[in-house]
Order: structure tokens, then C-alpha cells, then sequence
């Protein structure tokens, strides 16, 4: 059952950092997209984003554990919870990691 909820939880995190590099790119072409000068919609299309990313990300650690924790899996539930912000930590520091060896080494890459 643990292996089971390790890879789930994987899962969940692998749909996590998608979605943020999806976000760090739109805001990377964010002044192509809605142009340089100051618009109404800007902020407002800032603020969707953030509540957007928000449920979204709260599903994606929140959304299985509370469903586990409804059906009486109360073990499972904070397991994989565990699990789901261990795989996100180490995620973290191989992200973390290779920023501070390509900025050492003076990289400079661009997604657009």
C-alpha cells in the first residue's frame, strides 16, 4: 500500500513543478503577451493567476490526503501527505541545486 501512495504522491509533484515552470514561462512572455505599457487587465490577470494557482496546488497536496482522511484512511492520508512534501523538498533542493551550479558557472539560458 505505501509503495502505492509513494508513487502517487510522485505523481502529484511531478504535476506540481509542471504547472510551475508553465507559470514561470507565461510570466516570462508575460510583456510580450499583454504588451509593456500599464493596463487595466494586468493585474487583474496577475491576481486570477494567483487564486487559480493557489486551488490548483491545494489539490494537488490537499486534494488526495483530505479524500483519504474522509474515508476513514486517516494513516494513509497523512502519509501521503508526507511523502508528497518529502518529494517536493527534494525536488526543491535538485532545482535549487542546479540554479546555483549554471548561475556559478555564468549560464545563461532563455525559454523564449
Amino acid at each position: 500500500m505505501h509503495r502505492k501512495l509513494v508513487k502517487q504522491s510522485l505523481l502529484h509533484v511531478v504535476l506540481a513543478i509542471a504547472y510551475i515552470f508553465c507559470v514561470a514561462a507565461f510570466f516570462r512572455s508575460a510583456e510580450f503577451l499583454l504588451g509593456k505599457e500599464d493596463n487595466f487587465f494586468a493585474p487583474v490577470i496577475v491576481l486570477m493567476l494567483l487564486v487559480l494557482s493557489a486551488a490548483i496546488m491545494a489539490i494537488l497536496f490537499f486534494g488526495r490526503p483530505v479524500q483519504m482522511y474522509l474515508d476513514n484512511q486517516k494513516k494513509e492520508a497523512l502519509a501521503f501527505l508526507g511523502y508528497t512534501v518529502c518529494w517536493f523538498v527534494i525536488s526543491f533542493v535538485f532545482v535549487l541545486g542546479g540554479a546555483i551550479i549554471m548561475f556559478q558557472q555564468n549560464i545563461m539560458f532563455k525559454l523564449f
